[in-house]
């Protein structure tokens, strides 16, 4: 058993074996060095009383662990086996726990394979770990049971692979592991949640200003200016190329893709952007019952269908003549993909169709959504007005 206690300016250990201290008595008498528990190591100077070894063997013996340097105890390297030096503030009455884990691994010895200075716990010097912090990291340090959990999930991850059946223990062992208090990190939400929001009003309010003012606005400029706004709402894309060749191999000739994008990963995606005016993607009018989309939208979509054709069957070789193409504005050895490539457009209003248009609108929508992407004006608008409200609610 060991207690701990406080005296004056040192800190105290105080041991008594299951049976009694002959064993420690012995090699103190020898001057051999004593080591409990395989943590803390004693000799005979570290006695707090030189005589107590001669009493009787059954009552504790008291080893001064650490000495008061200013508002710490200071407990040397060397009464713990490491390499560096440990700083309890005064106000903390030290547990065996806080030493010792499981199985007597020393939970010193652990934190030292990942410190190389000496270590202060509580009080108010700057680089002190903080009372509560530690006690959380003694109770994170594995028990038995997960010790035992870890090494039946790790046995049975590489078994499964080889054996039918298997008793699954990951999932036993990530269950157990989801209950207990995890590593925080740093909340990049919380911190940049004010330049963020200031961010998506800005584009809500240059997109609301630009669609009063759309007839204010040649083509090119108003396709200049989404631009700017998608590449900000899709952060994934790092370059916009206009004008992109791509290969039509069935006709010989080069056409060009009215914007090629590329994400992070070199993988290409079409874009099209159209002006929003006031009746080009569904008709008024019903079809046998149904709404149908106009000439404007099916000749996009068609259009686009056709580019991501292109672009397939050109293939690597298509990849080579991109990334040779564009490598002044590409970084260095980036090489751009052609991965079955999808499509967006960015055209027509959803403010001005009734309820049934937009039903159907949105039916036409989902056929295409496995390669295409329909967004009209008034989705960007929706979309950031709820991006918005979702930051202002965190």
């Amino acid at each position: 058993m060991i207690e701990f206690e406080t005296n004056k300016d040192c800190l105290i250990l105080k041991y008594q074996s299951d049976q009694d201290n002959t064993w420690v008595i012995e090699k103190l008498n020898n001057d051999e060095p004593v080591i409990l528990k395989h943590t803390f190591h004693f000799s005979n100077d570290d006695l707090y009383k030189s005589d107590s070894i001669k009493d009787n063997p059954e009552s504790p013996l008291e080893f001064v662990l650490g000495h008061l340097r200013g508002d710490y105890f200071k407990i040397d390297a060397r009464k713990l086996g490491i390499n560096i030096s440990v700083f309890f503030d005064k106000t903390i009455t030290p547990l065996i726990e806080f030493f010792i884990a499981e199985k007597n691994i020393s939970v010193f010895k652990q934190i030292e394979k990942v410190m190389s200075g000496d270590i202060f716990i509580g009080g108010n010097n700057s680089s002190a770990l903080p009372e509560t912090e530690f006690r959380s990291l003694i109770e994170k340090f594995p028990n038995t049971y997960e010790l035992k959990l870890y090494i039946a999930a790790r046995l049975s991850a590489i078994l499964k692979n080889y054996f039918d059946p298997i008793i699954d223990r990951e999932i036993k062992y990530r269950t157990y592991m989801n209950k207990k208090v995890s590593k925080k990190g740093l909340d990049l939400t919380k911190r940049y949640r004010g330049s963020e929001l200031e961010k998506y009003k800005a584009i809500l309010n240059k997109l609301k200003e630009m669609l009063d003012n759309e007839k204010k606005y040649n083509e090119k400029q108003w396709q200049t200016e989404i631009l700017q706004i998608i590449l900000l709402l899709y952060p994934k894309y790092i370059c916009a190329f206009e004008g992109a060749p791509v290969r039509d191999t069935y006709n010989n000739k080069n056409r060009k893709i009215d914007l090629l994008l590329v994400d992070s990963s070199g993988n290409t995606d079409i874009l099209e952007i159209k002006q929003p005016f006031d009746n080009c993607i569904i008709t008024k009018g019903m079809y046998r019952d149904n709404y149908i989309p106009l000439r404007e939208l099916s000749g996009t979509v068609m259009q686009i269908e056709k580019y991501i054709f292109y672009l397939n069957k050109w293939g690597k070789k298509g990849e080579d003549i991109l990334t040779d193409k564009y490598k002044d504005s590409l970084p260095a050895n980036f090489r751009i993909k052609i991965t079955n490539p999808s499509g967006i457009i960015i055209m027509g209003r959803g403010n001005n169709i009734s309820s049934n248009q937009k039903e159907d609108f949105e039916v036409i929508k989902r056929k295409y959504k496995n390669v295409i992407d329909i967004i009209t004006y008034d989705d960007l608008l929706s979309r950031l007005r709820f991006t918005i409200n979702q930051f202002q609610k965190t």
